[in-house]
């Protein structure tokens, strides 16, 4: 489970420097895997981030410099 959480963490951060995602995106992503908690994790971890824009539609989810080390590391 370890190297599929990984791999999926790996996909998870590449999608988010793919283009801008909304936070209404991130919440679609993890919908989309609903019994692991990557999207969580993530943010927890300190690899993504929300951008406050004046509503939900406009935060923006970013990696952080943590998150671009983890996906550069492949």
């Amino acid at each position: 489970m370890q190297n599929a959480a990984h791999a999926l963490t790996q996909q998870f951060l590449a999608w988010v420097e793919e283009a801008p995602r909304s936070y209404a995106d991130a919440e679609a992503w993890r919908r989309s895997c609903p019994h692991l908690s990557i999207w969580e994790d993530a943010i927890s971890d300190g690899l993504v981030r929300f951008q406050n824009g004046s509503g939900m539609q406009q935060s923006r989810l970013l990696l952080t410099q943590r998150g671009r080390a983890w996906l550069d590391r492949g």
